[in-house]
């Protein structure tokens, strides 16, 4: 039986700061940054040297079952993140603020606060240059914070599907627009999803604060993020096109239980005594 004593808390280096990510962008090496749901995912990701550890709203696809990000709620996030933060001592954690919970400036900091009071470092929002004020009031309300731009997912449902930003020139300056207004309004980092490159390379050359790429180009942004259940094959019904599976885990996992069903009913019940 397995032991309930609480599992001894990690043993690695001093905390990275936002300063730190923000200063990576000129001193490198590359940011690199995973998700993490649960203790010892995150604890095993922190171990292994990841520098940003988000706990995103994917969780309502990878791990929840939803079918997209719009179900998530700030319930699901304080959970997850709470459980996330304990795993980790080196790392940045990262909060994701979910739908609908940072409709005004108010309720921005009010959720981005409930995140930090659970173990985040950070918290993340969606938008640029709609989202400016409330990423003001977030960091003026002394609450680091990462920006998110480019394809949005909880947007998902109005843009009728994920679709690529940055194709035309039109689509470049919206995308450098939304970079300064998030830049401006006091985020450390920002994240530039579904991208084309060159458009990511333009937005990475012309910002002060870190890029962080996911189908963004592997070599123009300057870190890149991944769900780790994509990275690991955790998720082995539905993979992106532009990951780089590492592991196949999900299948690993259903062939051990299928192993372990086919030993347990190999074993013979004994009859009750006396029959």
């Amino acid at each position: 039986m397995p032991s309930l004593a609480a599992p001894e808390a990690p043993s690695r280096t001093a905390r990275i700061t936002p300063a730190a990510i923000r200063a990576r962008k000129f001193t490198g090496p590359r940011l690199a940054a995973l998700t993490a749901y649960d203790y010892p995912t995150a604890r095993l990701l922190d171990e292994a040297g990841v520098d940003l550890i988000l706990v995103g709203d994917s969780v309502g696809m990878v791990v929840l079952g939803h079918p997209d990000t719009t179900h998530v709620t700030m319930a699901d996030m304080v959970h997850h993140t709470r459980i996330a933060a304990r795993g980790v001592e080196r790392a940045l954690v990262i909060g994701d603020l979910p739908y609908r919970s940072y409709e005004t400036p108010a309720q921005a900091v009010e959720n981005a606060r409930r995140l930090i009071d659970c173990g985040a470092q950070a918290v993340k929002l969606e938008g640029g240059v709609a989202m400016r004020r409330q990423i003001e009031a977030i960091t003026q309300a002394g609450i680091p914070l990462v920006g998110h731009i480019g394809m949005l997912p909880q947007h998902v449902l109005e843009e009728g599907g994920y679709k690529r930003k940055g194709k035309d020139e039109a689509g470049i300056q919206a995308l450098l627009a939304d970079g300064r207004a998030v830049e401006e309004a006091g985020a450390f980092a920002v994240v530039l999803e579904i991208v084309d490159p060159p458009a990511a390379a333009r937005v990475t050359a012309a910002l002060e604060i870190p890029t962080i790429g996911i189908s963004s180009g592997l070599d123009v942004c300057d870190g890149e993020i991944l769900v780790t259940h994509d990275l690991a094959g955790l998720f082995p019904w539905f993979t992106p096109k532009f990951v780089r599976q590492e592991a196949q885990l999900g299948r690993e996992l259903r062939a051990a239980a299928e192993r372990y069903v086919a030993r347990t009913r190999e074993v013979l019940v004994s009859p009750p005594a006396g029959r």
